[in-house]
C-alpha cells in the first residue's frame, strides 16, 4: 500500500527538500557543462573503484551519459552508462517536486507498506546489477 500526502513539512523534510533541489539542480547544471569542464580539465575527480581495480563501478558511466542525453544521443548515453538514460529522465521530475517543496513550503509525506518498499529495494538492486554487468561484460568500459 501507498499513501501520499501534502503536508507542511518539519525540519527533517526541508533539508530533505533543499538536498534534492540543490543536488539535482546542480548535477543536471553538471553534466550540461561536462563537455567544456573536460576540455578545461575542470572535472570532478575519476572514480576511485575504477582506479584501485581497473574495473568500472556500478555508476562508471553516468556523468558521461548525462552529458550524451543532454545532446541527444540515447544510444551512446545508454552505452556509456545503461540506467543513464532513464535516470536522466527520472531527475527532472524529482528537481521539479523538490524546487516546488522549498518555493511553497509544502511536501509530500509518502508513505510505504513493507512489502511495497521491499519490491522497490528488489527492483531497484536487480536494475543496478543488470547494468553493471552489461557493463562489465558486454558493453566495456
Amino acid at each position: 500500500m501507498i499513501a501520499v500526502a501534502v503536508a507542511r513539512p518539519d525540519h527533517e523534510s526541508r533539508l530533505r527538500d533543499a538536498f534534492l533541489a540543490a543536488g539535482t539542480t546542480l548535477w543536471l547544471g553538471y553534466t550540461y557543462l561536462y563537455p567544456s569542464l573536460q576540455g578545461v580539465h575542470a572535472t570532478l575527480p575519476a572514480c576511485p573503484f575504477y582506479a584501485l581495480t581497473g574495473h568500472p563501478c556500478p555508476f562508471c558511466g553516468g556523468t558521461r551519459s548525462f552529458a550524451a542525453m543532454w545532446q541527444g544521443d540515447v544510444l551512446h548515453a545508454a552505452r556509456l552508462y545503461p540506467l543513464g538514460p532513464l535516470l536522466f529522465v527520472l531527475t527532472f521530475p524529482v528537481a521539479v517536486y523538490a524546487i516546488w517543496a522549498v518555493v511553497s513550503g509544502r511536501t509530500l509525506n509518502v508513505a510505504l507498506s513493507n512489502p511495497v518498499m521491499k519490491l522497490i529495494t528488489v527492483l531497484g538492486a536487480t536494475a543496478l546489477a543488470i547494468s553493471w554487468s552489461l557493463k562489465l561484460f558486454w558493453l566495456g568500459n
